[in-house]
């Protein structure tokens, strides 16, 4: 396999790479380096923790040192937007550690932080910027970003970047930049519904996919339990009492719910902190060093923790509850079995859950394998092998259309409901005594 000396990058890139004891590139980087020193388009899918930062960051750091131009304030010559603040920190930091031998300055934004020191770091002119949509929109909107300089675009986890959740927003990102530029999607998903979209953006792709997409990790040990609902907690707590669960990252589907398993951890003694997006970044930041110091054994978060967080040796994942969107699993258990170490990721299945986990089990292309030998394991559950529809949602009642048409207030209900006796009705002008003067 060709070392990173054959990839013919810049010496000082090469000195980066071999301080931080690199020597062999990943798959997806040898196969993308190449084509990104060529100045190609690339959409690039591989699985999490196989080094699909490096493989963009390196060959862009190279052509930003050859091209020799300095930066202008407020104009950075590459763009690379990230959906989450951890994400959009990591790559910051790779930026940093793979460009210290270098001339070269990067700053990263995002919400959630002070806007000023952005703001300061912005106008001094910075070769290349990491954000997240909404802050950048925010400094766009403010006149402190202009993106008529960019020559190289890239969007790290596209699938997120490019379904409804931020699509507005790179839409208006996009508009700002010049067309003449190279562009680089990179993700371990690429669903139908966003590849339409993926496609209008880049321009002659060459398509790199070491793994076909959705595919875990090979080095992850999969499984599922099946358990009522109300006793997961219970489940977990079992679980926890294994010591050999070292570095443990709990998933949960909504903030809240990361706020009552972290409790319950507490109460259990296991030492613990939640991450999500009701958090500032400062407590986010906290958790996350915590976590990788060991000060604290477990994470409990949202799929916010799902794209970017980088720690080393976590040794499990366990979903507390299935992801509703089948994509997101993928990259939960992506977070164990990084830079070729193992892992094991545990999911638990209330009823409820039986659709989400059909849905996992057709877009990784496998079953995932049952664990029975656990003291809530639910055979009910486990023998309903025909879910039929997902968990109903509560249906929102359609909108009167003959209300703002000339109609009186009220008019749309049941005209022959009778009047709330108890109810106080609201008095004319006429009606009101006058106030002395």
């Amino acid at each position: 396999m060709t070392d990173f000396a054959g990839l013919k990058l810049a010496q000082p890139i090469l000195r980066a790479i071999q301080d931080e004891g690199y020597t062999t590139p990943t798959p997806i980087q040898s196969k993308s380096i190449p084509s990104l020193l060529e100045g190609r388009d690339l959409l690039g899918v591989a699985q999490t923790g196989t080094g699909k930062t490096a493989a963009f960051a390196l060959p862009l750091l190279h052509r930003l040192s050859k091209n020799g131009k300095k930066p202008e304030s407020r104009k950075p010559r590459a763009l690379i937007l990230a959906p989450t603040r951890e994400l959009a920190g990591q790559i910051g930091d790779s930026l940093w550690t793979y460009s210290r031998h270098q001339h070269l300055r990067s700053t990263v934004v995002y919400g959630g932080a002070s806007i000023r020191p952005q703001i300061q770091a912005m106008s001094r002119g910075v070769h290349a910027l990491v954000a997240t949509p909404g802050r950048l929109l925010d400094l766009m909107n403010q006149g402190h970003v202009k993106l008529d300089a960019v020559e190289y675009f890239i969007l790290d986890e596209a699938d997120r970047m490019l379904d409804m959740g931020f699509i507005h927003d790179v839409k208006k990102i996009v508009a700002a930049v010049p067309q003449q530029r190279q562009t680089l999607l990179f993700s371990a998903t690429m669903p139908k519904s966003v590849q339409g979209l993926a496609d209008g953006l880049l321009s002659d792709p060459v398509k790199v996919e070491v793994a076909p997409a959705a595919t875990t990790a090979e080095k992850v040990e999969q499984k599922v339990m099946f358990v009522a609902k109300d006793k997961k907690r219970a489940l977990l707590s079992s679980l926890l009492e294994d010591r050999n669960i070292k570095r443990v990252l709990i998933f949960t589907r909504t903030k809240h719910g990361a706020d009552r398993v972290t409790r319950h951890l507490h109460q259990n003694g296991v030492q613990s902190e939640a991450i999500h997006g009701n958090k500032s970044q400062n407590a986010r930041q906290r958790a996350l060093k915590s976590f990788r110091t060991g000060n604290i054994r477990a994470l409990v978060a949202t799929d916010i923790a799902a794209r970017g967080i980088d720690v080393e040796d976590v040794t499990h994942v366990i979903n507390f509850d299935l992801p509703n969107e089948p994509g997101s699993y993928v990259h939960r258990i992506g977070r164990t079995a990084r830079a070729g170490a193992e892992g094991i990721a545990i999911s638990f299945c209330d009823h409820d859950e039986r659709a989400y986990l059909l849905d996992i089990e057709k877009i990784i292309r496998q079953s995932v394998p049952v664990e029975e030998d656990h003291p809530y394991h639910a055979v009910d559950i486990a023998n309903d092998t025909s879910p039929a529809k997902h968990p109903q949602r509560k249906q929102k009642q359609p909108r009167n259309k003959n209300r703002g048409q000339g109609q009186a207030k009220g008019q749309g209900l049941n005209q022959n409901q009778p009047r709330n006796p108890n109810k106080k009705r609201r008095r004319s002008n006429s009606q009101r005594p006058k106030r002395a003067a």
